[in-house]
């Protein structure tokens, strides 16, 4: 059915549920997962990500994101970590186009909800124009 899944992750608690569908579906059907991360620096906390050398980012990346990672552990998963930059819709929309996935996997709502009230939701956008089936976890 699945062969190659995506889960956008934010570490948010609804991207950490999007995670524990994705790993369950790619553990009973053998797809390889990846996760995606959209680094968006607008909304970065400078001081966390400022003057951090591009080859240690995916550490502290990684390091943020552990407990989405031990819900792919539990499941014997080991997914891959893909890191985009840009405005999470649109990035996320790109992202999935032009790669080859079965299936994209987003929470219903991440970290910003101001911006989402204001502009509408990553997950609408991703929905409407990301061109593979989409799942939506609440």
């Amino acid at each position: 059915m699945y062969k190659k899944i995506l889960v956008a992750v934010d570490g948010s608690d609804h991207s950490k549920r999007a995670a524990e569908h994705v790993a369950s579906l790619a553990a009973s059907t053998g797809a390889s997962a990846d996760m995606l991360y959209i680094l968006d620096y607008d909304q970065s906390r400078p001081k966390e990500f400022e003057n951090v050398p591009k080859e240690e980012l995916e550490g502290k990346i990684t390091d943020r994101l552990d407990h989405i990672f031990e819900v792919f552990r539990n499941e014997g998963i080991g997914p891959g970590l893909k890191i985009q930059y840009g405005e999470p819709g649109p990035t996320i929309v790109k992202f999935c186009n032009a790669e080859d996935y079965d299936l994209v996997v987003v929470g219903s709502r991440g970290l910003n909800a101001f911006q989402e009230m204001v502009l509408g939701s990553v997950s609408h956008k991703v929905a409407k124009r990301v061109e593979c089936p989409v799942l939506l976890v609440k």
